[in-house]
């Protein structure tokens, strides 16, 4: 995998050449795929043993495993005060967004294209559609990828969307203005985009089965040509672990989409509240952890001596006016174990037992199993994430295993427990925003002194558009066909990210990547780790802030040779940078960069148990405020962080100007102090250019 050859050439004779060296005449039969619009690679069947042949061919960088990947407003926008109104630039409706996901149900009224002229000259995609899918001047462009060969019977063979995920995304970023949207009566209003004017491009990655690591990277050779502004991927492994940067195919498409000027935000992961969890960490991207909004589900539950629980779930099922009997799982097994039984396995229950009840059971992702059995409802446990609400597809709510506690207590103590599971009703979060406990955290498990996620953005009871073919839940069994729906998540955070980046670069097009990520870093609000002992960790440099965003003051950037220099420091050789750059680049004395020197927003530093360590970090900043200003050092170190900024005042001229600094920080290995948050802040009386710096024990 490396850098597309210059002038014209023939991917797939180089390709199959070089699969000759090791499979012999026969090598066009194993190739599956050549990347050659944006850069060069190739997918093929290989053995181990032929997998690790081709390793040691000239010119390959690496060779790894095409796995399995995972998919990771009405209210959202305007609870970060970022209204339909905002400022906004006559050049939004040039920008380009390549969503990378399941596709798009092109029907939804998000995406109707009535007012809007021709898609921008820059364009140069195609619309793969076919007889059930057209493009408009919304949609600008869809491609669909599927190297696995034949769909399946539920799938469209084309870039629709047969499961809703890449509907909703598509619209977080840029759907527009509809007004009266909602699921079922529930988050009713405007739902829109971050950048309702925006054009899309949909490339379709994702099918049941997950989303490939060879079809991810057809779609960054593809989006890199076409023309988009900005990558949009809420997908990562289904449990991280510790890849690679060019092992990784979103890291790899990323890094070459920053060569073209192209910013790809990335989901955190879903796998949190675990330490090191984060499941996309490349330095050039933006990583996403997911917050929370203002607004929370409620469902309550009545039981038959009168006792009433406040659960959590989005139950848009209205109760009848009676009770229905109710009965703990375990005590209605078939021939199978207890053990299955509690949990509500579909082959584990006796159906006469559960018909027309409400279910108690071990297992809060059993409702299709139970609806399959004829049961009314069910109450479950919260699980691991009791701050975030799902939907099910028969009554359900989830409430505290002290009230699991008191329900069985309940069940045993009268021969005729009832209940009734109301339906639910929307509550105001006043803690909001806090991060959600599924969010992945950090720190980045391969450059750990880069601190990861970035920055944090809402993603939890999002309400966007949805597609027709699937219902609420996905399941058959569930008749409640939605255009719009509420899910959660850090594939909701993404989009909401990738659409403050396309605002910013709507009055910015020449902005680098690096330069619209240091913006949307420096600019984002602090958020309050009151409620979390992972601070940064959880939610990077803070919540985002796009109106902020697009008058930053300062920027922290970084380009192509920038990172080279890091990859230097990490290791790589001569060879592997040459074949990833396609230049002349050599790791020297001169090309040899300190993780610490890489021009990040954020500061990071790593610190044994027991030990003390400084570490000194240079930067530089670019001047994209006021001509004429003087911003001066504002620290905050709190105990177990010392810091120095050296000079504390800088000044600048005119508009482009840099000017370089240097922090030092002392960071001590004290278990009084896990994590240390401190600031950076540079000011003008205008501008707060605030950036995190972080010291941490690491132990794990």
């Amino acid at each position: 995998m490396g850098e597309r050859p210059k002038g014209e050439f023939s991917a797939s004779m180089l390709h199959t050449s070089m699969l000759q060296q090791i499979l012999g005449s026969g090598a066009s039969d194993y190739l599956l795929h050549s990347y050659h619009r944006s850069f060069n690679g190739f997918a093929a069947k290989l053995t181990q043993e032929e997998k690790q042949k081709m390793a040691g061919v000239e010119g390959v960088v690496s060779v790894f495993l095409s796995q399995k990947m995972k998919l990771q407003t009405t209210r959202s926008w305007n609870f970060m005060n970022f209204s339909v109104n905002a400022t906004r630039s006559t050049n939004e409706s040039n920008i380009i967004v390549g969503m990378f996901d399941a596709g798009v149900w092109p029907e939804s009224e998000s995406f109707n294209d009535e007012g809007y002229g021709p898609p921008p000259s820059k364009w140069k995609g195609t619309c793969q559609g076919n007889s059930n899918f057209t493009c408009n001047n919304k949609i600008i462009g869809a491609r669909y990828y599927h190297s696995d060969g034949a769909v399946g019977p539920e799938e469209f063979d084309s870039p629709r969307d047969s499961e809703g995920h890449g509907t909703h995304t598509a619209s977080i970023v840029a759907g527009d203005v509809v007004s009266q949207a909602s699921l079922l009566g529930f988050a009713s209003g405007t739902a829109r985009g971050g950048v309702p004017s925006a054009r899309i491009a949909v490339y379709k990655i994702c099918w049941s089965d997950g989303c490939s690591d060879a079809d991810i990277l057809a779609a960054f050779d593809d989006a890199i040509a076409d023309g988009v502004d900005i990558i949009s991927l809420s997908v990562g492994l289904n449990w991280p672990v510790a890849v690679d940067y060019f092992e990784d195919p979103i890291a790899i498409g990323a890094f070459y989409s920053m060569k073209n000027g192209i910013l790809t935000s990335n989901a955190a992961g879903n796998y949190g509240p675990a330490l090191m969890s984060i499941a996309n960490y490349s330095p050039w991207s933006l990583s996403v952890g997911a917050s929370t909004i203002d607004r929370k589900f409620v469902t309550k539950l009545k039981l038959g001596n009168g006792v009433i629980f406040e659960g959590v779930s989005i139950n848009t099922f209205s109760p009848e006016n009676t009770m229905y009997p109710i009965i703990y799982a375990g005590n209605a097994q078939n021939t199978s174990t207890w053990e299955s039984s509690r949990s509500c396995f579909i082959d584990s229950l006796n159906k006469t037992l559960v018909e027309g009840k409400i279910v108690l059971c071990d297992n809060e992702l059993a409702d299709k199993d139970l609806l399959a059995v004829g049961a009314f409802g069910m109450i479950s446990n919260f699980g691991k994430h009791r701050d975030v609400a799902g939907s099910f597809a028969l009554p359900a709510t989830q409430i505290s295993s002290t009230n699991i506690t008191y329900l069985l207590n309940y069940l045993n103590s009268t021969s005729e427990p009832t209940a009734k599971i109301f339906k639910s009703v929307e509550n105001k979060d006043e803690f909001a925003p806090y991060v959600l406990s599924l969010s992945s955290r950090g720190p980045s498990p391969i450059t750990k002194d880069i601190m990861k996620p970035d920055l944090t953005a809402p993603g939890v009871d999002i309400l966007a558009a949805w597609s027709e073919a699937t219902s609420v839940t996905g399941s058959k069994m569930d008749k409640r066909v939605v255009q719009y729906n509420i899910i959660s998540g850090t594939s909701m955070s993404c989009p909401h990210a990738s659409a403050a980046a396309a605002y910013v670069k709507s009055f910015h097009p020449t902005w680098s990547p690096a330069a619209i990520k240091s913006a949307l870093m420096t600019t984002a609000y602090p958020v309050s780790s009151s409620r979390k002992t992972d601070a940064e960790f959880a939610y990077g440099s803070g919540h985002i802030n796009p109106t902020k965003a697009m008058d930053p003051g300062l920027v922290y950037d970084a380009e192509e040779l920038d990172y080279v220099k890091f990859l230097c420091g990490q290791g790589y050789n001569t060879r592997q940078l040459q074949d990833i750059t396609g230049d002349s680049s050599a790791c020297s004395e001169q090309i040899n960069g300190t993780v610490w020197d890489l021009n990040y927003p954020s500061f990071a530093v790593s610190v044994l148990p027991g030990e003390t360590i400084a570490r000194e970090f240079h930067r530089t900043v670019t001047n994209v405020g006021s001509p004429s200003s003087t911003y001066k050092a504002l620290i905050h170190s709190p105990p177990g962080l010392k810091i120095q900024v050296e000079p504390d005042v800088l000044s600048f001229q005119f508009v482009g100007q840099k000017q370089d600094f240097t922090v030092t920080v002392e960071a001590v290995g004290s278990d009084e102090y896990p994590i240390s948050s401190g600031i950076l802040i540079w000011d003008d009386g205008v501008h707060l250019v605030r950036t995190p710096i972080v010291g941490f024990i690491y132990n794990f």
